[in-house]
């Protein structure tokens, strides 16, 4: 009897972790917890540990788009990278770093791009956009470096095109160290510009060496 109930609850694991990836890839949620929580209840998972990992629900994003998206999602990622490029060739005297799906390959047409800037003060950001006439909204976005430290930091939204941009602002110093994964925990990944050039320049779906579950910092 044990045997079977574990099996029941790895497929109901295994169907929400499916869920929550559907529900990212077609609403564009960044957000693992809320994609999880959705999916959980929407399958009648009230057992905790039916929920999968973020781990297991980015596994079955890579595998949604494999399987679901195979033939437009090269595309959809490349011009995600380039308006992704090009917003950081425009802000490059704040040492942009792409993060996020965009970076890693998750991303679908749904997904936002977020970019980390390092300035001495937020105001410098807001000039910036003025200067160009970019409509923005500022926010805040809290990000968690271990488990007892939480930092929120400004962020200002604006459109590029039609694509939506997050432009998370840390400080100066705050380029040595990333926070933590939402995925895994580790340090985020995140990649300049000649990175993000290189990954225009070959296959839509090459990951950056030191990205992913890794979690490394490319600087």
């Amino acid at each position: 009897m044990g045997k079977r109930n574990n099996s029941r609850t790895e497929q109901l694991r295994a169907a929400v972790a499916q869920e929550a990836a559907r529900i990212m890839s077609e609403q564009g949620i960044d957000d693992y917890l809320l994609a999880k929580r959705k999916a959980a209840e929407r399958l009648g998972a009230n057992d905790t540990s039916a929920l999968p990992k973020n781990t297991e629900i980015e596994a079955a994003l890579v595998e949604r788009h494999r399987l679901f998206n195979g033939a437009s999602h090269p595309s959809t990622l490349r011009n995600l990278r380039s308006v992704a490029l090009r917003a950081m060739q425009l802000l490059h005297e704040f040492e942009p770093r792409l993060v996020g799906p965009v970076l890693s390959g998750t991303a679908s047409e749904h997904s936002e791009v977020t970019l980390h800037l390092f300035a001495e003060t937020a105001e410098a950001v807001a000039v910036k956009l003025l200067e160009q006439g970019i409509p923005h909204q500022l926010a805040e976005r809290r990000f968690r470096y271990d488990p007892d430290r939480v930092i929120g930091y400004p962020v200002f939204r604006f459109v590029a095109g039609s694509q939506p941009i997050d432009a998370v602002v840390f400080p100066i110093d705050g380029i040595r160290q990333a926070p933590a994964s939402p995925i895994d925990g580790r340090p985020m990944a995140r990649a300049d510009a000649a990175t993000l050039q290189h990954l225009l320049e070959g296959p839509s779906s090459e990951m950056p060496e030191g990205s992913g579950r890794r979690g490394q910092v490319l600087q």
